[in-house]
């Protein structure tokens, strides 16, 4: 299937069956395709997330302890990271090779490019985090981006619009 897009470097994801036009001819990929249930599923792997991002947030907490009593006191200046450590766990998580979170993997998704279908880079994970957070930290903000997620019919919210991003089925 040389000539196909097969959803990225993993068996079993979405599927374009379209001839792929070459480089350079202002083709901007493959659709998104229609993820139904995608947002019942993406809402079980935040709850499933925050239980991660606790423990996350544990082990980095441990780590700076550590860190400082080595240090004599200086390396408890990290402590400031610590609020951040769900913006960083997504970074990480669905900016790596694997691009879904513990949680998305449980429930097979993962995040991709919404125009070509390529893999995100950590920025770009950590950026959609980001405006994520935000939207839910305020009432009306995720109350609209959860509306977009319900309107469209591919199912991104508008945090994944903002950022180009896509969150479909693994499996």
């Amino acid at each position: 299937m040389a000539n196909s897009w097969q959803g990225g470097p993993y068996s079993g994801g979405p599927t374009y069956q379209g001839t792929i036009p070459p480089a350079g001819s202002g083709w901007a990929g493959p659709p998104v395709l229609v993820a139904h249930g995608s947002l019942s599923r993406r809402f079980m792997a935040y709850l499933l997330d925050i239980v991660f991002i606790f423990g996350f947030s544990c082990l980095l907490w441990l780590a700076i302890s550590f860190l400082g009593v080595i240090t004599f006191g200086v390396g408890w200046a990290l402590y400031a990271i610590l609020p951040a450590s769900g913006i960083l766990y997504s970074a990480i998580t669905v900016g790596g090779p694997r691009q879904s979170t513990l949680g998305m993997r449980m429930l097979g998704l993962r995040a991709v490019r919404a125009t070509t279908g390529g893999p995100i880079d950590w920025i770009t994970a950590a950026v959609h985090a980001l405006l994520f957070y935000v939207a839910l930290s305020t009432f009306l903000l995720w109350l609209l981006d959860i509306g977009i997620g319900v309107l469209r019919a591919d199912r991104r919210m508008g945090h994944d619009l903002v950022i180009d991003l896509a969150v479909v089925r693994d499996a």
